[in-house]
């Protein structure tokens, strides 16, 4: 039996640092048409629910993508200060599947592809995993604040594409099951499998200037293909 597979967008109105960010236009369309575009183009996805407090959100989503769900999220989980965590929690309680996975709309640059892959990688680890989160792989030197190398021995001087990646989380995507993070509060559980993903896709939105970089980078990748 297949197992069902709960895509699950959360998005708040406000932004502090990019203001009105989720649905901003973006290369034409509002920022959160593409990574949504993305989740419904993956075949083992079998719902993708839209969390939102915005009634634009929920507005503009109701005629662009009528085979979409959206959840209003109740005001005490409003705050940007709320965990990630606490959200998810109240989403995989109004929708059943066997699996969730979550992402942003500040993904734009995520492909179908990409997730397929991870989807199909989790499926097959489980239940030696029992979460799954993107990751960039970064061969660079890193070093404590106290001066100390993490990676790298600077008497060898390896070059950088020679010495052990150091993984960074890129918040892109996460596999869980509602059992787990009920569990542990987590949507990383205790055997999480990271997942690399191609470094041009991991571009988050956080900053005014990686809205700029993540459009222009969106473009070229359009005009290439």
């Amino acid at each position: 039996m297949t197992a069902s597979v709960v895509a699950l967008v959360p998005m708040r109105h406000d932004s502090e640092r990019v203001p009105g960010k989720n649905y901003r236009p973006f290369d034409g369309r509002p920022l959160y048409h593409h990574v949504v575009s993305s989740l419904l183009a993956c075949p083992s996805i079998t719902t993708v629910v839209i969390d939102t407090d915005s009634e634009v959100i929920a507005a503009d989503a109701a005629v662009a993508f009528p085979q979409v769900r959206v959840i209003d999220r109740p005001g005490h989980l409003t705050d940007g200060r709320i965990p990630m965590n606490e959200v998810l929690l109240h989403d995989v309680n109004q929708v059943a599947g066997d699996y969730y996975l979550q992402t942003h709309s500040t993904n734009p640059l995520l492909t179908s592809g990409t997730i397929e892959s991870a989807i199909s990688t989790f499926l097959r680890a489980v239940p030696r995993h029992d979460s799954l989160f993107s990751v960039t792989r970064l061969h660079k030197r890193f070093w404590t604040e106290d001066g100390r190398p993490m990676n790298h021995d600077p008497s060898q001087l390896l070059r950088t594409q020679d010495l052990p990646p150091v993984l960074e989380e890129n918040s892109c995507l996460y596999l869980f099951s509602r059992a787990g993070l009920e569990k542990h509060g987590s949507r990383i559980g205790e055997r999480p499998l990271p997942f690399a993903i191609p470094p041009e896709e991991a571009w988050d939105i956080d900053e005014e200037v990686d809205f700029l970089v993540t459009e222009f980078l969106y473009q070229h990748r359009a005009r290439r293909s």
